[in-house]
């Protein structure tokens, strides 16, 4: 484990902190931009984000080393930390979700927010790289999944800037990307999420074989203009389309 500003940094927590004053000031300066809703920063650390948003604002810093959460209050009385997990954490008002997101938990931090979009108009984060290009992947790549598909069904997703792996300490393996995500209250009219994300799921689950093999295990009857195509041939609408010709 090693040492950052007297703190241990912990490999089992995936803690890599951002010491590179310009890039904290371009992601501060990202989520501030939608600063009239209340803050919740997942995973504060040593404050390199915290430190730029105002003395008045509502803010919630949700952190899962108890270390880290002394060292916060300490440094920045007058901010509002916790030690919890934002996995498990309930979000039951409006908030703008942000954070260096710890890679081990990209994708379930992603459904946390597409469980509880209702609550999170906003949401800019910070993952590895690869994973914010499968958010905002267009269809018939190799990047277009899962992610891509509900991601897109109830958001607009922008990859809005890369952060180098020298902008940590130490430095992780990868190149991590700050992406925002801005809810477009639901276009496709889709009012059962957990069907939604199965049908989704299922058919990525085989996504090399036509829609008419990978959705076999739902036991429905799949239209006849897409039994052919295989999953990252359809577009987030033509996915809602399916669901709604499925299920209603």
């Amino acid at each position: 484990m090693a040492k950052y500003k007297n703190l241990t940094l912990k490999k089992s927590f995936g803690q890599h902190y951002l010491h590179d004053e310009a890039y904290c000031e371009r992601i501060a300066s990202a989520i501030l931009a939608h600063a009239h809703y209340n803050i919740v920063e997942v995973g504060p650390g040593a404050g390199a984000i915290t430190k730029y948003f105002k003395e008045d604002q509502n803010y919630l810093g949700i952190e899962f080393d108890q270390e880290k959460v002394d060292y916060l209050k300490k440094h920045y009385p007058t901010k509002n930390v916790i030690q919890g997990d934002i996995l498990t954490y309930p979000i039951k008002e409006e908030v703008l979700l942000c954070g260096n997101y710890p890679y081990n938990i990209s994708g379930p931090i992603l459904f946390k927010t597409l469980e509880n979009k209702e609550h999170i108009p906003v949401m800019v984060g910070m993952f590895q790289k690869e994973v914010t290009q499968r958010i905002v992947a267009n269809i018939s790549t190799k990047a277009y999944g899962i992610l891509s598909v509900l991601c897109q069904s109830f958001y607009d997703c922008k990859l809005l800037f890369d952060i180098p792996a020298g902008a940590f300490q130490p430095p992780p393996k990868v190149v991590s990307s700050l992406i925002q995500m801005i809810r477009n209250d639901n276009p496709y009219d889709i009012q059962d999420f957990h069907k939604y994300k199965v049908l989704v799921k299922t058919a990525f689950n085989q996504r090399r074989k036509t829609l008419n093999n990978s959705l076999k295990p739902l036991q429905l009857d799949v239209p006849n203009d897409v039994k052919s195509k295989r999953p990252e041939e359809l577009t987030p609408e033509a996915f809602a389309n399916l669901y709604h010709t499925l299920y209603s």
